[in-house]
């Protein structure tokens, strides 16, 4: 890695490590990622946000928000390894609107889960959140993607169940496009309620790096900027669990 670069990445480190999270520009990730491996087939990943299936965990208000999952695990310098499609498991504690049951998402497409934007990605999260964990040797990794819509008649809500922590050591949110979309601002909390930080992610491959255990996250519902057109935000948030 070259000198500005990973001075850049000692300094996340450092606030991740100091504070309990980091924002990051998208210009700035981009660098940051490609240096581990290449983003060359970033338009397919990308679109493969058009292909998300319906939540319908979310009851009424599935509709709005569209998902698919993928778990991975990893050595702590080790190849990161697509593991069989499985259930996403939270309990109660940390989310109280759907916790304590299996839920089966749509699995994120073969050639998305392991193409080459996927395992940049998640190499640079192995190395990252390893540099702050030197003493896990495994990881439990989950990769959701996630696609929240906004109508004028009603808001899209990307975190439903209020400022939450996700029960994970870490916590990847990094924003993949948004289209006639307002608000959307990624906020963290201390466990006091404290407002500690907020940031837009507005721009492709814009992050928050979280340590989950510390501090908790949220994201302010969006609505459309023009009523008449279709509105969406994508993301895809990566956790990564002592495993």
């Amino acid at each position: 890695m070259n000198a500005p670069l990973e001075a850049t990445e000692l300094t996340l480190h450092d606030q991740v490590h100091d504070e309990g999270f980091a924002f990051v520009h998208g210009e700035t990730m981009r660098e940051l990622v490609s240096h581990v491996a290449s983003l060359d087939d970033w338009e397919a990943f990308a679109a493969s946000w058009h292909a998300l299936e319906p939540d319908t965990y979310l009851a009424a208000t599935g509709r709005f928000r569209r998902r698919r999952h993928a778990v991975y695990a990893a050595e702590r310098f080790g190849h990161v390894e697509l593991r069989p499609h499985q259930a996403h498991f939270q309990t109660l504690a940390y989310n109280t609107l759907q916790g304590d049951i299996e839920r089966w998402f749509e699995p994120v497409l073969p050639e998305i889960a392991t193409g080459a934007s996927m395992r940049a990605i998640l190499d640079f999260c192995r190395d990252f959140f390893g540099g702050l964990s030197p003493d896990v040797p495994h990881w439990h990794i989950e990769a959701h993607q996630f696609r929240i819509e906004a109508t004028a008649a009603a808001a899209g809500e990307p975190t439903p169940e209020g400022s939450h922590r996700d029960g994970v050591d870490y916590v990847l949110v990094l924003l993949v496009d948004r289209e006639n979309i307002a608000s959307g601002t990624t906020t963290i909390h201390a466990p006091d309620g404290r407002a500690l930080g907020e940031f837009t992610l507005a721009k492709p491959l814009d992050s928050a790096l979280i340590h989950d255990p510390r501090v908790f996250h949220g994201v302010t519902p969006v609505t459309p900027l023009n009523a008449a057109s279709a509105s969406h935000r994508d993301v895809l948030v990566v956790t990564f669990r002592a495993g």
